[in-house]
């Protein structure tokens, strides 16, 4: 199916919620995503939603300010797929067209914490390799980072938003 995506706007709030929630069935990464729309690290356009072809929001991925030591990157927060379209390639549209919007703002470096067979079809790769490390305890496999501009990847601890708690 060919999924249609665009940024998040005013009044699509209610329906990522929706998503998130049902793609997680965990009310706590819903209020991670809010939290993170009200944060300073909130950055316009870097909030994707796909669109099934009845306009109805399917699936979100957003993109957030973080640092890489004392180097600006972005974060990608948890994708989100409503469970009846998930495999359907709708998370996969909105992280492509969240990161091309990345790329088009001169953004230059992506980091995740997530499974490590998804995230590396965009490109991403083992953060540890690059000296990226958190602060917190997690399996060295599931922090991955992506340079958008070829620029070799910066080194240091990841320090996130205030909303990721980590």
């Amino acid at each position: 199916m060919r999924w249609t995506t665009r940024p998040e706007g005013p009044g699509d709030a209610p329906a990522v919620r929706r998503v998130v929630v049902e793609a997680f069935d965990a009310p706590a990464e819903a209020d991670l995503v809010d939290a993170l729309r009200s944060d300073p690290a909130w950055i316009d356009g870097l909030s994707v939603v796909a669109e099934a072809p009845d306009g109805e929001i399917v699936g979100h991925a957003l993109l957030t300010r973080c640092h890489v030591g004392e180097v600006p990157a972005l974060a990608l927060a948890p994708c989100s797929v409503l469970p009846a379209h998930q495999r359907t390639g709708a998370g996969s549209a909105a992280i492509r067209a969240a990161l091309a919007a990345a790329e088009a703002k001169g953004e230059r470096f992506v980091v995740v914490l997530g499974h490590p067979d998804y995230y590396p079809r965009f490109g991403f790769g083992r953060a540890s390799a690059h000296g990226i490390r958190l602060s917190a305890d997690v399996p060295d496999e599931a922090l991955m980072a992506l340079s958008l501009t070829g620029d070799p990847l910066p080194s240091g601890i990841v320090r996130y938003p205030a909303p990721f708690g980590v």
